[in-house]
C-alpha cells in the first residue's frame, strides 16, 4: 500500500514538472518578442531623429508600421485609433480636472463597445 502511494506521487510529482518546465518556454517566447518590439522601435526612433511634433509621430508611425508583419494592418489600426482619440477629445472639449477624467472614460467604454 505504502509503495503504490509513493509510486503514485512520484508520477505526479514528475508529470508536475514537467508542467513546470514548459511555462518557462512561454515566458521565453515573450521576452524574445518584447526584445524585437524594441529593437524595432529604436531602429524607427533613429531614423525619425531630427523630426518634431506631428512630423515625428507620422514618420514613427510609418517605421513601426513598415516593420510591422501586416504594415497595412498596422496603419489601419493606427487610423482607428487616431480617430477614437480625436472623437473623445471633442465630446471631453472645455472640461477639466475630474470632470475631464469622468468624460474621457464615459467615451472610451461607448467607443470600446463599438
Amino acid at each position: 500500500m505504502m509503495k503504490a502511494a509513493v509510486t503514485v506521487l512520484a508520477a505526479a510529482l514528475l508529470a508536475a514538472s514537467g508542467a513546470l518546465a514548459q511555462a518557462p518556454k512561454a515566458s521565453d517566447e515573450a521576452k524574445v518578442d518584447r526584445e524585437k518590439a524594441r529593437a524595432a522601435f529604436a531602429k524607427a526612433r533613429k531614423a525619425c531623429e531630427g523630426k518634431q511634433d506631428q512630423e515625428r509621430r507620422d514618420c514613427m508611425r510609418r517605421e513601426v508600421c513598415a516593420q510591422a508583419k501586416d504594415p497595412a494592418a498596422c496603419e489601419a489600426r493606427v487610423k482607428e485609433a487616431a480617430a477614437r482619440h480625436a472623437k473623445i477629445r471633442e465630446a471631453c472639449k472645455g472640461k477639466t480636472g475630474e470632470e475631464l477624467k469622468t468624460c474621457i472614460r464615459e467615451q472610451r467604454s461607448k467607443t470600446d463597445k463599438k
